[in-house]
């Protein structure tokens, strides 16, 4: 969700803060701004809307300063506006905040500053802050900050400058993240490290409850109670040059000509034809440990939830343990039973999903184990769960998922293949898996290839307020992946039924103007989904079909095929076709495709 990057030293500090806002600008926001220490005071510009606008605004002369703050913003506690966009100063405009999460106790600590005289410029809950910080003029600043921070109730990430103290940012986490970047007579304070590509060669991560006194000579680490802690800063990882579109009109266009060769940093060095296994060794368990297993269940959110619907799929179907995937946004709220005997996988892309990551720590508290499976290396999640399969999918900037879906699926598949080769999947079972994995970033590149193929479709989908993507066994996760893609970037109407379902209340809204679009591999189930698309068609119902070559459907008005895999992995490359699909008809209608109306990338608060 929102974004923070913060700089002391020795540079002009605004175009470094403008260049870290447009690195995050794929966390999703709707408002940006800028603090700069300039002159002994806080100059401090935000507008409502994209980077762009806030470029626009600043003074042509630009902001003169060596330190500051810059924030893009996620609304929570009030409307977008340029008001209520981050940082919030105090009464005196010497304090500024930039700040991710919520305060729960701002209404009660709105109301106490109010009865003491404290004016609010915004509905938000971060201005707090500012105030408490400020009540505390004789405290140093790091002081002031952890006296404002014992009175909040609530999760945040945030930085705090002092135009009266310009010698430092001081940065406290409590739930949000925050990095450290560690440069040469330079520091950078972010809430993602991409941010910080190409300026810092180390970072810190913050951990809950500490707070840092950050300065260009160095920083330092300490709790909310005082303790000094050690950090030792780790090689930052990635390349500025992900964040570039390149030819491309979209980065989620550029996401997806990517499969191909993030699948294969997927696979490097985990293919073991020799015992023609996979070998994850991220996972941390020994043969031994894996025979031990009882359940698996899986815990993710959006796109990361359904990739497991199908890593669940693949694990009952492979290695026969029983295997489920849970929204993990629901997880903890049921009291959830914790048994020793299961393996939890936490799904998550960014690695900072409040949602997941609350889940791991129930499940850690009751004496669970836990993996992850995860794209940003050095994440919070991944910290958290110790061990785990990273996807090295590359960055991936658009809000919606595309190839950081295909790698997870891929990664559920490997973990899948060493936990049945372990129990019952024989050699020869395992070979040809690995031969199908081996094959698939070829397979992807030809499906991507022809995508001018998918234009009926698309043109089809584009003319409805409705559409229904239905599924059987695996195909339903597709199913719920591509519903999922074209509301997220189109605004169209979609969902996902198992197709078994629709029979059973769905069907009564099939008209002539609400399109099927089927999942329709040509495997053991293809017999029943065509007596479903009968169905379909006899209430009128348009049907489209993503399938496999050769397959006759007689009631389908327009098909796209795959190549064939080994029917475990066929899922994979149906999934491809729904993401062009999606991607062309939001084209076709215009919308903000990289960063669609009221999303995130990454989801920080609950």
């Amino acid at each position: 969700m929102c974004g923070i990057v913060g700089y002391v030293g020795h540079r002009q500090v605004l175009p470094l803060l403008m260049e870290g806002l447009r690195r995050l600008e794929y966390r999703g926001y709707d408002s940006a701004g800028v603090a700069v220490i300039q002159g002994g005071r806080l100059a401090v510009v935000k507008k409502q809307g994209k980077v762009r606008e806030l470029d626009a605004a600043l003074p042509v002369a630009g902001l003169s300063g060596s330190v500051g703050v810059a924030h893009t913003r996620w609304a929570t506690h009030g409307e977008p506006s340029d008001a209520n966009a981050h940082p919030h100063t105090d009464a005196g405009d010497r304090i500024g905040v930039v700040h991710n999460g919520i305060i729960e106790n701002a209404a009660e600590l709105r109301a106490r500053l109010v009865a003491d005289g404290v004016v609010f410029r915004s509905q938000t809950d971060t201005e707090v802050l500012a105030h408490l910080i400020a009540a505390r003029p004789e405290n140093s600043l790091v002081d002031a900050v952890r006296a404002a921070l014992r009175q909040v109730k609530g999760a945040y990430g945030l930085a705090v400058v002092d135009a009266a103290r310009p010698e430092a940012i001081v940065a406290a986490r409590n739930g949000g993240p925050v990095v450290i970047g560690v440069g040469e007579g330079e520091m950078f304070v972010a809430s993602d490290a991409v941010a910080l590509l190409g300026h810092a060669k180390t970072v810190v991560h913050l951990d809950d409850g500490e707070l840092a006194e950050v300065r260009a000579d160095g920083f330092s680490v300490a709790t909310l109670e005082g303790a000094e802690t050690r950090k030792i800063p780790q090689a930052l990882e990635g390349e500025a040059s992900g964040f570039d579109r390149g030819d491309f009109a979209h980065f989620m266009k550029k996401e997806i000509a990517e499969q191909p060769e993030a699948l294969r940093r997927t696979l490097l060095g985990r293919l073991d034809h020799r015992f023609s296994t996979a070998h994850l060794g991220g996972i941390e368990l020994a043969a031994r440990e894996m025979l031990d297993i009882r359940r698996v269940k899986i815990l993710g959110c959006g796109s990361a939830y359904y990739s497991g619907v199908l890593g669940a799929h693949l694990i009952e179907t492979l290695a026969r343990i029983p295997a489920h995937a849970e929204p993990a946004s629901e997880f903890r709220y049921r009291n959830p039973v914790i048994e020793q005997d299961t393996l939890y996988v936490a799904v998550s892309q960014s690695g900072e999903t409040f949602d997941t990551l609350a889940a791991i720590q129930e499940v850690k508290r009751k004496g669970g184990r836990v993996m992850g499976v995860i794209n940003a290396v050095g994440s919070t999640i991944a910290r958290e769960c110790g061990r785990g399969v990273y996807l090295h999918a590359g960055p991936e900037v658009a809000v919606v998922s595309t190839k950081t879906w295909t790698c997870t699926a891929t990664a559920f598949a490997l973990l899948a293949l060493q936990l049945g080769r372990v129990r019952d999947l024989s050699a020869a079972q395992g070979a040809r898996l690995l031969a199908g994995l081996s094959a698939l970033p070829d397979q992807i590149a030809e499906i991507i290839a022809r995508e001018a193929e998918l234009a009926p479709l698309a043109a089809r989908l584009a003319g409805s307020q409705h559409a229904y993507f239905i599924g059987r066994s695996a195909g339903f996760a597709v199913a719920m992946e591509g519903a999922l893609k074209l509301k997220e970037i189109s605004y169209l109407h979609a969902e996902a039924y198992a197709a078994s379902e629709l029979k059973h209340g769905p069907l009564a809204l099939i008209t002539s103007q609400t399109p099927v679009l089927a999942v329709l591999p040509d495997d053991d189930l293809l017999a029943k989904n065509l007596s479903t698309i009968a169905e379909v068609r006899t209430r009128q119902g348009p049907v489209l079909a993503i399938t496999h070559p050769g397959v006759y459907a007689p009631d389908v008005e327009a098909a796209f095929a795959v190549p064939r895999s080994e029917p475990e992995l066929d899922p994979i490359l149906l999934n491809i076709p729904l993401q062009l699909l999606a991607y062309q008809v939001a084209q076709g209608l215009g919308r903000e495709i990289d960063q669609p109306r009221n999303l995130a990338k990454s989801v920080t608060v609950e």
